[in-house]
């Protein structure tokens, strides 16, 4: 690979060191190396890159010697000597040299000559005004041309309260205003374009300045400021609610505010401001930065918002399917190695603490708001157990069937967590297969003691799925695919499990006739008063837990629904995934 790069000297290109520091960084240990190696070759046998390398070395020579121009004008000179040689006969040399002289595009280079020498190429600054402020013959005054197309220029605005002075709030990564270089957080606006905006609202100069294009011309007096130690920060966060900017009336520019959904990754790049972050979207083409509402700030109107009751409490859905409900109630239903189907059956133990479902008056002081949740970037390493697969589903869903098909097709890979119960053995179960078999003292005592992500009673018999069967199965180096009701993500969301939740609602057609599709056994004996209960429970739970779901399983038929559903499972251990940055560190 070293062979086929082009030769560029060390000493002259300092920047391809630190390009090649900063792609090299990005090769991890467990790292496809021949892929990247592939990709670095191939970027830097590139004719183009080469091409490059050899102006800049150009370039860094010119500086080396700082070559004057003998004269500025060369255009005059070769027009003078294009007159003197048409006044005469002419030799071969004289009539070929003539030829040179006329041919466009050395004209071009001569004229470009000209302008280098003559240094036209720099800005045409308007004259001061003869009748300055007085305020202004003691303040160092800056005109600041910038070159703005259709972007917007990358900077807000305030007044200030005490001297009514137009000042800069502040400026966003990547914008125009950024990449100049001229203009900073604190400096004063005197005038744009030449028009006085001292006593002109921010919204009017925010108006001029994003109707302005071409060449803007402000008039600045410099802020007194102490050396910017700010560096651009790593911190990566997964929205957990969507945000519109122009349905914001808090934010200070509408047209500056960076819109998002849930799950939506965000690279925050300043958090300078207390009340409003400067961020990018993670897969934006887009390099600018742009507003989002801090933690804090969010934090704080939403529970004021409560507070004056615009602020709905959560509600959480009735989590049951009907259709595995009636499955159930057969005791040929109650198989082993699943309480899927049991769970929508028993009746939920009461000796604990209270569910979601349960009703609860929302106390504003202690309630905590879904907001951010900052991330990094997670795969598991070679001999590391894999990650938990957590399925929770709305009404019609039916995962217990998909689950199981998901292990049916590949045991060796997937399998299930065993549950406890406290009912009898049969004479055709196995301890520990179908199920574990332990009298209702020691479940009694389990419950006590935390080993249950949940539980519940069917026939005077108890039931659960508890935290060592998971591990029992991923001790084994299988993917444990557990079934749960959805306020058992408070237990399984941690570092130990780094479990990736998926949500699966079933699709629920416009045309009120079908569900999931003509193949499902679902399709048939379809009210519309169950679709609308079905399409209600999956947004409610879409609601309660939808911003701590990592991917979101719309069933149009079994046979599809398994097909991406394996296709996910894959990608979930082999590509890397966001997950909180907790998870991680710890």
């Amino acid at each position: 690979m070293i062979e086929a790069m082009p030769i560029v000297s060390a000493s002259t290109v300092t920047g391809l060191h630190e390009t090649l520091a900063l792609l090299t960084s990005q090769l991890r240990p467990d790292a496809n190396h021949k892929e990247d190696l592939v990709f670095l070759k191939d970027v830097f046998s590139e004719k183009s890159l080469g091409y490059l390398m050899k102006i800049h070395d150009k370039l860094k020579q010119y500086e080396k010697h700082s070559p004057t121009p003998v004269l500025h004008s060369a255009t005059c000179l070769a027009e003078d000597l294009a007159e003197e040689l048409q006044n005469g006969p002419l030799e071969d040399d004289e009539r070929e040299l003539l030829l040179l002289l006329s041919t466009p595009h050395l004209k071009a280079v001569l004229s470009a000559h000209d302008t280098v020498a003559q240094k036209n190429f720099d800005p045409v600054l308007p004259p001061l005004p003869e009748d300055l402020d007085d305020d202004l013959e003691e303040e160092s005054v800056k005109i600041v041309r910038l070159v703005k197309n259709k972007e917007p220029l990358g900077a807000t605005i305030r007044r200030d309260e005490a001297t009514g002075a137009v000042i800069v709030a502040r400026i966003m990564r990547g914008g125009a205003a950024d990449r100049s270089g001229l203009v900073h957080v604190g400096d004063e606006l005197r005038e744009v374009n030449g028009n006085l905006i001292t006593h002109k609202r921010p919204d009017e100069i925010s108006q001029i300045l994003s109707q302005s294009q071409g060449s803007i011309t402000l008039k600045i007096i410099p802020a007194v400021v102490e050396e910017d130690k700010l560096k651009e920060s790593r911190v990566y966060l997964r929205a957990l609610f969507d945000y519109t900017p122009y349905e914001d009336k808090a934010t200070p520019c509408q047209e500056a505010g960076l819109p998002f959904k849930r799950g939506d990754i965000l690279q925050v790049v300043s958090q300078e401001d207390a009340t409003w972050w400067q961020a990018k979207r993670i897969g934006d083409c887009n390099l600018r930065a742009a507003l989002i509402p801090s933690t804090q700030f969010q934090e704080r109107r939403l529970r004021y918002r409560m507070k004056m009751g615009s602020f709905p409490a959560p509600m959480s859905p009735k989590a049951y399917d009907r259709a595995e409900r009636e499955d159930c109630d057969s005791e040929g239903a109650l198989n082993g190695k699943d309480i899927a189907g049991l769970r929508r059956s028993f009746r939920l133990r009461k000796d604990r603490q209270a569910s979601p479902g349960e009703p609860q008056t929302p106390d504003a002081n202690h309630t905590e708001f879904l907001i951010y949740e900052e991330v990094t970037q997670y795969l598991p390493r070679p001999g590391e157990r894999p990650r938990l697969i957590v399925l929770i589903g709305s009404l019609g869903a039916r995962i217990t069937e998909l689950k199981q098909k998901v292990i049916a097709e590949n045991p060796r890979r997937y399998g299930l967590a065993v549950p406890h119960t406290t009912r009898a053995r049969k004479c055709n179960e196995r301890e520990g297969v179908e199920y574990h078999f332990i009298t209702k003292a020691a479940f009694e005592a389990d419950i006590q003691n935390g080993k249950f992500i949940e539980y519940g009673e069917y026939k005077d018999n108890l039931y659960g799925t508890s935290l060592e069967s998971i591990h029992r199965v991923l001790d084994q180096n299988k993917v444990c695919l557990v079934d749960v009701q959805p306020d058992a993500l408070k237990t399984l969301r941690t570092a130990e499990f780094k479990p990736y939740v998926i949500f699966v609602r079933p699709r629920i057609y416009d045309s009120q006739r079908k569900l999931l599709g003509s193949s499902s056994s679902l399709s048939s004996g379809i009210t519309e008063d169950d679709l609308q209960e079905m399409k209600h429970s999956a947004e409610r739970m879409d609601e309660c837990y939808g911003p701590l779901v990592d991917y979101v399983l719309v069933k149009e038929d079994p046979v599809s629904a398994l097909a991406e559903l394996q296709v996910l499972l894959e990608r979930v251990q082999m590509e890397r995934q966001w997950v909180p940055v907790s998870w991680v560190r710890s």
